[in-house]
């Protein structure tokens, strides 16, 4: 992922840098409003932080001539406490913004959480159940419950998505141990009741009467949110 960061102040900036540089995003850095337009034009980068008070102009001019060419989020970075500044900025189609002084681990988060955000409303190559409360996103491997993302294992993503993939079908223990092989799984298929058994507990609103995870008696699982 490529950030670009604006701000007159390079200070902040090898500061964020750094920060974004250890999480393993490559950076491009602006300390005006028209070196950040040139950047932002060679590099395509997927989020622009941009300060609001720039030498040359003002950040939400930069703003809004990023929102006439592109939809690539920005987290607004501001001195001033003033809402009129912060509103401008959400109304010209900012994602997010920061007041200085901050803290540059949770501005990394908050780039985190913007670009999952991005990446669930642009992919749409998704799964879900029929109520849109679980969404599966299989290219990248996120799962979404009420709109939180879950932490599943590997095995755990993969027995979901094989269920969720198709919902009419009832999956023996043995097809879903295909479905997931190059798991260890001792050679016994009832293992695979304890990866649903958490599977359960993370994705049901009740484990011990579940809506997605069905067991069928004597065969297997099916899917049972469609």
């Amino acid at each position: 992922m490529k950030i670009l960061i604006v701000d007159d102040e390079e200070k902040i900036l090898e500061i964020i840098d750094a920060y974004l540089v250890a999480n393993h995003y490559s950076v491009y850095k602006a300390i005006s409003g028209a070196m950040a337009l040139e950047k932002f034009e060679k590099n395509n980068p997927d989020l622009v932080v941009l300060d609001l008070m720039l030498p040359d102009t003002d950040g939400l001019t930069v703003c809004r001539k990023i929102r006439e060419v592109s939809n690539v989020p920005i987290i607004m970075l501001t001195a001033k406490s003033d809402e009129d500044d912060i509103l401008t900025g959400l109304k010209l189609g900012a994602d997010d913004y920061m007041i200085k002084p901050f803290s540059p681990k949770e501005l990394v988060a908050r780039i985190q959480t913007v670009l999952r955000r991005t990446e669930t409303l642009s992919n749409p190559n998704k799964l879900s159940s029929s109520n849109g409360e679980l969404i599966v996103y299989p290219e990248s491997r996120h799962v979404y419950l009420h709109q939180v993302e879950l932490n599943l294992t590997t095995t755990e993503f993969d027995i979901l998505h094989a269920l969720i993939s198709t919902p009419n079908k009832v999956f023996s223990r043995s097809d879903l141990i295909e479905k997931v092989k190059g798991i260890e799984f001792d050679g016994l298929d009832r293992s695979i009741d304890s990866h649903i058994k958490n599977l359960r507990h993370k994705i049901e609103n009740d484990a011990k009467s579940p809506m997605y995870i069905l067991t069928v008696h004597g065969t297997g699982y099916r899917f049972g949110g469609h």
